[in-house]
């Protein structure tokens, strides 16, 4: 029933084998299979480290298998087999069912609770088609509990727990299963199936609908920061982040040539304004799955690269998985088996306009869980775009968006669709990091529209999809931008403004616009884009309104030009907390809770946020607001950058912030140069 193996702990009846094994410090790794355990279904986890050991004790059963065969009587309750790995402990009991406690005291972390008395137990594993079942793993909920992450949400919440959520990709909804918890503990579902989880006042429940094994990681750590290092340690650690990359990137849906694109670039130069990237957006392209500019629009890549050098810019290019069946790398992506399967049904995953067609065409989706067809793609981008000293990627569309949104219909080179699907994004991310590791560049990095755990260690920013353009939208993205950086995503950033419309004319308009652009240039990723109003029809021949930020009246623009300096002298202070990022995994956008966890409203405030150690950031995010509450956290004093004024932590006060004003406060008489 009970065993040591290979310095862990297995136990197995009625066909289950269970498996609890040390994976780093304070950190065990937990699998439950009928039959024996599995090392082949993909996951997060970076292989287990091989330094430190665990204690291991198991109880002597002889007595309860005598009584069990009618040779003997029963005995005291048997006690638990042990796992003692730093700060966490695990017991496991001759039912099977688990528990994890903090080992300085045997607080109770999280523990395994049957579904009901007879069936299901703590785990479940329902058939669903041969080999693969409908997976459950039951845990008891706890009154007091605060649980954060889950990747990018737009729910609003800041603590998920009451929630249940889709553990599936979606434009906008990134799914990370990974979740920090206000009693000590980080949890991470290591599985990339399609499911979800269900944080309930009588249970939690994470559910996989289709899969083989059930997998998961948990840690004890001392504070917030602990768990979220050992994280990082676990699934990787974001690479150091370019320098270039703290500055301001400009953007928007579309700029159609490469004279328009290089005309917005000269203008910033000419204003003396600060720019140190633009994005070539969609259709830039021949066709989906060319991946290379269209001669007829961009003529001279090369020189345009060399001009925006020139200017200290660099060109960011949109890259997308889709494959239209007209493209000249279809066929052979076809015949080579390097495209998305689908079970049933032509091989085309959504209908989408493009370059040579009056009509929607079929697209397909290549298969980044297949290195040969990473190798395939990062061939075709080196050639077409890296050859020309671009190395800065826009991973568009990489949930992937299929309509209708059926994974199960997918046949991955990983496995079936409802097993793997939300692995794509990172292995799509891994496409051009190790593409571009081979090629000795070090200096570029990809941005995408999803992720999923362990995306960061191959250095991908995220934002966060075509979202609204009002004041609920940028009040979402707050809690967002905390959940995902907790999820252990660093770079993050947003649409400012939102993607979908904005009218430039628009005072209403304008007002979100501004609050947005002031709250993007404390974020990560300082980044403008939308699709502005003037629209046009989809297709290549399209362009959305003006979106710089001279699009927006003298008044705007004043506002924007002091944001735009403002992000530039604090350059230096974002990249030391992306290099702690690197280092500590903490997220440079963090909640307050993480630097203060012993604040109990702390862990509640979902509309202000910490960028490092030393600023708080309090974005406006109501329409005609001219003030605003801020809570500051005990055990700090806080200092208005705006006005100098001294207020003592524990405090909520309420600060001026007229439209050309966030409020942002200093810990603890720190030095930063937010006032010109």
């Amino acid at each position: 029933m009970f065993r040591e193996h290979d310095g862990g702990l297995e136990f197995s009846a009625r066909h289950e084998t269970l498996r609890v094994e040390p994976w780093g410090r304070d950190s065990v790794r937990v699998r439950a299979v009928l039959g024996a355990v599995r090392d082949d279904i993909p996951g997060a986890l970076l292989d287990r480290p091989t330094d430190g050991k665990a204690e291991i004790t198991v109880p002597d059963l002889t007595g309860l298998r005598a009584f069990k065969t009618g040779l003997g009587s029963p005995t005291d309750p048997v006690p638990p087999a042990r796992l003692v790995n730093g700060r966490i402990t695990v017991e496991l009991s001759v039912e099977g069912e688990l528990r994890f406690l903090r080992s300085a005291d045997g607080h109770e972390l999280l523990a395994e609770r049957r579904a009901h008395f007879w069936w299901p137990g703590t785990r479940a594993h329902t058939p669903v088609s041969p080999g693969y079942r409908r997976l459950e793993q039951h845990f008891a909920a706890y009154e007091d509990e605060r649980l954060y992450g889950l990747g990018q949400r737009q729910h609003g919440l800041l603590d998920q727990k009451g929630t249940v959520v889709d553990l599936v990709q979606r434009n906008t909804e990134v799914s990370i299963p990974f979740v920090l918890s206000s009693r000590g503990y980080g949890l991470l579902w290591n599985s990339p199936a399609v499911g979800r989880v269900e944080f309930a006042a009588n249970g939690t429940r994470w559910v996989a609908d289709s899969a083989r094994q059930i997998d998961y990681w948990i840690t004890a750590g001392e504070s917030p920061a602990g768990i979220l290092r050992a994280y990082a340690d676990a699934t990787g650690h974001a690479p150091g982040f370019p320098d270039w990359a703290t500055g301001f990137w400009q953007c928007k849906l579309r700029y159609k040539t490469q004279e328009e694109l290089l005309a917005v670039a000269r203008e910033h130069k000419r204003r003396g304004l600060p720019l140190s990237v633009i994005v070539s957006d969609f259709f830039h392209w021949t066709r989906l799955g060319d991946w290379r500019f269209d001669p007829a629009e961009w003529p001279d890549p090369a020189a345009m690269v060399r001009e925006l050098d020139e200017m200290g810019v660099k060109l960011m290019v949109s890259v997308w998985p889709s494959v239209n069946e007209s493209s000249e790398n279809h066929a052979e992506m076809a015949r080579r088996g390097l495209l998305v399967a689908n079970e049933y049904g032509s091989p085309a995953h959504t209908a989408w306009t493009d370059k040579g067609a009056d009509h929607q065409v079929a697209v397909s989706f290549y298969d980044p869980t297949n290195p040969e067809a990473r190798d395939f793609v990062w061939s075709k981008c080196r050639e077409n775009y890296q050859e020309y000293g671009i190395n800065l990627w826009w991973l568009d569309a990489c949930e992937p968006e299929i309509k209708p949104g059926h994974p199960a219909n997918l046949r991955y080179h990983a496995g079936p669709g409802q097993e793997v699907a939300n692995l794509y994004p990172r292995e799509n991310a891994r496409t051009f990091h190790e593409g571009m590791a081979a090629s000795g560049d070090t200096d570029g990095m990809s941005f995408s529209r999803s992720a999923w755990a362990g995306s960061q260690r191959y250095g991908t920013a995220v934002w966060s999809g075509d979202v609204g353009t009002d004041f609920t939208t940028l009040r979402q993205q707050i809690a967002a931008g905390l959940n995902i950086g907790l999820s252990g995503i660093p770079w993050w950033t947003t649409d400012i403004g939102g993607f979908h419309g904005g009218d430039p004319d628009d005072p209403a308009y304008r007002e979100v616009l501004l609050r947005w652009f002031q709250f993007g240039a404390f974020c990560p990723i300082f980044r403008l884009h939308g699709f502005r109003l003037p629209w046009l029809p989809l297709g290549g021949e399209m362009t959305g309104g003006p979106n710089e930020v001279w699009s927006y009246g003298d008044e705007a623009y004043e506002i924007m030009c002091r944001y735009l300096r403002l992000r530039e002298r604090i350059r230096p202070y974002v990249a030391e907390q992306m290099a702690a990022a690197a280092r500590d995994g903490l997220p440079p956008m963090r909640p307050l809770f993480v630097e203060f966890p012993g604040d109990e409203r702390a862990w509640t405030v979902a509309d202000q946020f910490l960028l490092g150690p030393d600023l708080l950031v309090a974005p406006v995010t109501e329409a005609g607001a001219v003030r605003r509450e801020v809570y500051l956290p005990a055990g700090a004093r806080w200092t208005c950058a705006w006005t100098g004024e001294v207020y003592e932590g524990g405090t909520a006060p309420t600060l001026d912030a007229p439209l050309d004003r966030i409020p942002l406060l200093l810990r603890d008489g720190a030095q930063l140069p937010l006032v010109e």
